[in-house]
């Protein structure tokens, strides 16, 4: 007994230090290394600067409210009347957050945790921090599911807002669209702002939907032009509901061609 405690005196520091780093490494390897990040994560929190979506969704914000002024000069300059352009009533829109999204269709839809209990109807417009996200397609009394831009079956009707050139935009899952001019000779230029169409029957006009990435004039049968979508459809938490009364006094070819949207 006495030789034992002799050894444990001599030895004591050295075997709790052992014992403490053999049942670190069992937790760490139990958790998968879980607690290490976490800590990290809590001590470096106060040195971190502010999340990058945050900013992204700023910059999205501020380039929506460029867009809308690059649209309403361009529509003051045009004389709105003379294209048949039917102004709308500003209403209130209803705010929603994004409730369900699938990591298989995460391009294609989105569900919003409000419905018709709170109004929400079909056809109406869904808006985010820069511009369109996409329309509402079926409604429950608490959630309505809503087809984006990028989704590749949702075709809707734009224009350019400096040449006022028109065309329509397909998605193409990500965050970019395409878009195919009716004319063959397009006046469209990178940096141009997109925004839906006057002769959109579902989306009110004068929308900001991107702006013009990259063109191709030489595209058969007809020009394209890559759309950066202005709103951050990729990590949406919240949208906003606006009405809209689907049908429109425009050319019914027209809608059926560049605003198919299911």
């Amino acid at each position: 007994m006495f030789t034992l405690r002799r050894w444990w005196d001599r030895h004591r520091l050295q075997t709790i230090l052992v014992s403490l780093a053999i049942a670190s490494a069992l937790l760490i390897r139990q958790t998968n290394a879980g607690f290490v990040f976490e800590l990290y994560a809590l001590l470096t929190r106060p040195f971190q600067s502010n999340p990058v979506q945050k900013t992204v969704l700023d910059n999205a914000q501020t380039q929506e409210l460029q867009q809308r002024l690059t649209e309403l000069e361009s529509q003051n300059q045009r004389l709105r009347e003379l294209l048949g352009y039917v102004s709308e009533t500003q209403k209130s829109g209803i705010p929603a957050p994004i409730v369900g999204r699938s990591a298989d269709h995460w391009w294609q839809q989105v569900i919003l945790g409000r419905g018709s209990n709170e109004g929400v109807q079909v056809g109406y417009v869904v808006m985010a921090p820069g511009g369109v996200v996409g329309r509402v397609v079926s409604v429950t009394p608490n959630t309505s599911r809503v087809l984006l831009l990028s989704d590749p079956s949702s075709r809707v009707g734009v224009t350019i807002s400096r040449s006022r050139y028109m065309g329509y935009i397909r998605g193409q899952s990500t965050n970019r669209a395409v878009m195919e001019f009716f004319d063959k000779v397009p006046d469209v230029r990178r940096g141009d702002v997109v925004s839906t169409s006057s002769l959109s029957q579902l989306f009110p006009a004068g929308l900001p939907v991107g702006r013009v990435e990259s063109v191709n004039l030489n595209k058969s049968p007809a020009p394209e032009a890559v759309i950066e979508l202005s709103a951050p459809v990729s990590f949406l938490e919240w949208a906003v509901v606006y009405p809209h009364a689907v049908g429109s006094k425009t050319n019914p070819s027209f809608n059926q061609k560049s605003d198919r949207a299911l």
